[in-house]
């Protein structure tokens, strides 16, 4: 056990350091507290510059130490200087797991652009991350969490990157401003169908509905507010896991693509790869 007073100097050491003496308390196992919820953290081996990150929005029943389980995808960018930040959605009522409370047509049990912010600016100032290079994703109804931030607050990260989840209906009328979004699908998803679908209702005909939104519409929707007037892609990859469009002769400073895989309602094994390419090449 240290002495106060020499844990007191180290503590004054590590502060003029610049290395925060709370970043300890939590990680990818022990969470980081923050107003309205927590996150776990994995931060990238061996890092002396401050790195980018990765904030990653859980599905549907998740949490973000289900998130951390994702081996393969959080090595992928630890490997690559990236830390993994993980929030945790809403308790789900009556329910194990957790989710998010996003749609616009349903009550809000919290705001949660303000609580992914308040994740952003603790982990800027608890494990030193870059402010600069923080990628908002999310995978499913965490996706549509990701859409839903990057559509009312777009300069909150420096890219969006959704898979397997957008909008829902009724879909945005319009966006606060450009973007730099990469969405990802599975052309056989049948949990979130590209068309989506009813999960409450009769059929689509039923005004009270719960529905998940069309993809091809949001993506009409990112085009028009990135200002991508000519519709159609610029860019087009066809070989390798992806089919990608791009759009690229849009807002400056904004990027648009749509990759889709031969799956279903996954992330794919090549994503994490995929989202870290794109983002790097901006």
């Amino acid at each position: 056990m240290i002495p106060p007073k020499y844990a007191a100097l180290l503590g004054a050491f590590l502060t003029v350091a610049g290395v925060s003496t709370t970043a300890a308390a939590c990680s990818a196992d022990t969470p980081c507290e923050v107003a309205d919820g927590t996150y776990v953290v994995a931060l990238p081996p061996d890092h002396t510059a401050p790195p980018p990150a990765v904030v990653f929005v859980h599905g549907f029943g998740g949490s973000g130490t289900g998130v951390m389980r994702r081996t393969d995808m959080v090595q992928t960018f630890t490997d690559r200087g990236y830390a993994v930040i993980a929030p945790d959605g809403l308790q789900r009522q009556g329910a194990n797991g957790r989710s998010w409370s996003f749609h616009p047509m349903r009550p809000q049990r919290r705001d949660e652009i303000a609580f992914l912010t308040a994740v952003r600016d603790d982990a800027i100032a608890r494990h030193g991350i870059d402010p600069d290079r923080i990628i908002l994703a999310g995978f499913s109804i965490g996706g549509s969490m990701t859409a839903y931030l990057a559509c009312a607050a777009p300069d909150t990260f420096a890219a969006y990157v959704p898979v397997g989840g957008n909008f829902w209906r009724p879909h945005p009328t319009e966006c606060a401003g450009p973007v730099r979004m990469l969405h990802t699908h599975g052309w056989t998803d049948g949990t979130v169908p590209l068309e989506g679908r009813v999960l409450r209702g009769t059929d689509s005909r039923d005004p009270g509905a719960l529905m998940q939104g069309d993809v091809f519409h949001a993506m009409a929707i990112w085009r028009e507010t990135n200002e991508c007037f000519q519709l159609r892609p610029d860019g087009y990859v066809t070989e390798g896991p992806f089919l990608i469009r791009e759009w690229t002769n849009c807002a400056p400073g904004s990027a648009l693509a749509f990759a889709l895989f031969p799956g279903g309602h996954v992330i794919p094994p090549d994503w994490s790869t995929l989202a870290l390419d794109w983002f790097e090449a901006l």
